[in-house]
């Protein structure tokens, strides 16, 4: 680890995950919540998403903090029809949750062409692509839905009803990374607002709404405020979609449910998300391979006219980070390392 003349901060990969796994077991985290969560922090800043990155580690932290977190749920996995999954995170992060139920979704795709899983009463607040590229890479095709905590406006209104309720989606691809994409339906990830927030930045306008909304550049005053849909009526709707099927449809609760729910705390988002899976091979037995060969056409024909395809930016990252090693604002690693001393003491504090 060191520092560097521009204001960062060099790590490798393994240090980074080292220093993710000491902050969130200083507060509390058990060994394999703290793992799993890790994996995903790491992930984000290896691939460029800054914003879903170490970063995390102070939103973990706090939601720990605020009491949200049970930080030693013991997920129970279930199944409640012969192609579903249920895992109930019991009050835990969402990633280990996943990490349990993974094994069997992927069985029920296999057996019977398509499968879901549900995750429940969990904590989110990382990105969803780590998700649907861990079945990608099992070969098969992966959509992932979540609502959050009300902070987006519907499309005409000023008012939080929405979360930033991403969307990912993962296609596999022979002998290649997987195809992957994950956005949120808010125009922009509140995390990146966050990071605006913390470097003293403006917004663009259409980010979203101060508390008396009205559009604001102001970063602190969006997220007091409204974040905006992307793509008007379109952004809304999908928004909305995602409200029902990782909400009502799962039993689970939509992002005012969430937020009500959180009662001030100031914590991440508790609540549901959704997770489907699909075999080629179901429908199409013997003939997979040629029908993915003509996916590798369709990406062909978008690459070939010198358009990107989405995920290359973050394959990109991630091929430099192998090399390169990670580097991240000094001033975020001193927040990390302020953390972890609080951790400390907390730990310390609560043992005596």
């Amino acid at each position: 680890m060191s520092g560097a003349a521009d204001e960062t901060v060099a790590l490798t990969l393994d240090e980074a995950d080292a220093l993710a796994r000491q902050v969130l077991s200083a507060w509390g985290l058990a060994p394999d919540h703290a793992a799993a969560v890790a994996q995903t922090m790491v992930a984000g800043e290896r691939d460029g998403c800054a914003s879903h990155g170490l970063y995390r580690l102070l939103v973990a932290a706090n939601s720990i903090e605020r009491g949200v977190v049970a930080c030693a749920a013991v997920p129970q996995v279930s199944e409640p029809a012969p192609a579903l999954v249920r895992v109930d995170g019991q009050g835990g992060f969402a990633q280990l949750p996943f990490a349990r139920g993974l094994p069997l979704l992927v069985d029920k795709a296999r057996r019977h062409g398509i499968a879901a899983m549900a995750i429940t009463n969990a904590v989110h607040f990382a990105a969803l692509w780590p998700e649907v590229e861990a079945l990608a890479g099992e070969g098969l095709v992966a959509l992932a839905f979540t609502p959050s905590h009300a902070w987006v406006a519907p499309e005409g209104g000023t008012r939080p009803v929405f979360g930033t309720n991403p969307i990912a989606f993962a296609w596999p691809r022979p002998g290649r990374a997987p195809f992957v994409f994950d956005f949120a339906t808010s125009a922009v990830a509140r995390g990146e607002i966050e990071l605006h927030r913390r470097a003293g930045k403006p917004v663009p306008p259409e980010w979203g709404y101060d508390a008396q909304g009205q559009p604001s550049t102001d970063a602190a005053a969006v997220l007091d405020g409204a974040m905006r849909t992307f793509g008007a009526h379109k952004g809304s709707a999908l928004a909305a979609m995602v409200e029902l099927i990782a909400g009502p449809l799962i039993g689970d609760m939509t992002s005012a449910e969430s937020l009500a729910a959180d009662a001030g705390r100031g914590g991440s988002p508790i609540g549901g998300e959704l997770i489907l899976a699909i075999d080629p091979a179901g429908f199409l037995g013997a003939g997979v391979e040629a029908h993915l060969q003509r996916a590798e056409a369709l990406f062909a024909a978008i690459e070939g006219q010198g358009a990107r395809l989405p995920g290359t930016r973050r394959l990109v990252a991630r091929a430099r980070s192998a090399q390169e090693g990670l580097r991240i604002p000094v001033a975020l690693h001193q927040d990390i390392l302020s953390v972890l001393a609080r951790g400390r003491v907390r730990s310390d504090s609560a043992s005596k």
